[in-house]
């Protein structure tokens, strides 16, 4: 009850502040079947065969995409996770599944600077919310890099890369996340700035940083992919019978074509 209590009030506060933290959001049985299936994905080969397919479309789109894997794609549909992006206060309940990366990295690489990830061209308003839901499946430790997020920057109208000439310095009123427990989730949203901040001390002992990434918008105008195998994603979702019940989440209807990026255009 008290959990629920403190993510009530997280709720209430969210369009102001842009964020919540979710300590140990995840049940351990799902966390217990990401984890390797992000080994996989990683050492397998998949991950970067699907960054190559961004990269290079003629190169084709990829044999296996995250939505592929038992567990993920059992977290892109969970049920707790679903009900709370439908809370008026987030997404509401009309919303549709935009993407999802999945990532293991060592845990003292490099930082990220600050950056958002709200997918708009150009960035002209912020009448439609798009979440983040960033799935830290083996928790976050001083020692292995912490997330930085910026409360209220969501509000502002402003290219993602506004402030990466900052690189990950501190700026006034930031949050710093940085102990978690395995399977917490942080929810952003989209155009929220944030940074990924590498350990003052790193410790490569501290083992790897997983991160699994799911993106989630509102429902009313098309929005832009960000992978040009996109509809392949949402198919494999629907194969699957994902979102049972939820006949929106996955559908195409609601996407533009994709553009690549200005630096991958051939």
């Amino acid at each position: 009850m008290t959990g629920n209590c403190a993510i009530g009030v997280q709720v209430q506060r969210f369009a102001e502040e842009g964020f919540l933290v979710l300590p140990g959001f995840l049940p351990p049985g799902l966390v217990g079947q990401l984890v390797p299936e992000v080994d996989k994905w990683v050492e397998n080969g998949w991950r970067a065969r699907s960054i190559e397919a961004c990269l290079r479309p003629d190169a084709g789109p990829p044999e296996v995409v995250e939505l592929d894997l038992a567990a993920h794609g059992e977290l892109a549909a969970h049920p707790p996770l679903l009900e709370l992006l439908g809370h008026p206060a987030l997404l509401g309940e009309a919303f549709v599944f935009h993407h999802l990366h999945s990532d293991r990295r060592p845990a003292a690489g490099a930082g990220k600077s600050w950056h958002h990830d709200y997918e708009q061209r150009p960035q002209r308003d912020r009448r439609l919310p798009m979440i983040h839901a960033l799935h830290y499946i083996g928790g976050l430790k001083p020692e292995s890099g912490s997330l930085v997020v910026l409360p209220g920057s969501h509000h502002e109208v402003a290219e993602k890369d506004a402030r990466s000439r900052l690189g990950t310095a501190p700026l006034p009123g930031e949050v710093v996340i940085d102990d978690l427990p395995p399977g917490s989730t942080v929810v952003l949203h989209s155009a929220l700035f944030h940074a990924r901040r590498a350990p003052a001390a790193p410790a490569p002992t501290a083992g790897s940083r997983y991160l699994i990434d799911g993106s989630y918008c509102r429902t009313g105008a098309k929005w832009p992919p960000v992978k040009p195998y996109w509809r392949q994603i949402l198919a494999t979702a629907r194969a699957r019978g994902l979102g049972a019940g939820r006949p929106e989440l996955f559908a195409e209807r609601h996407f533009d074509e994709y553009l690549a990026p200005e630096g991958h255009r051939a």
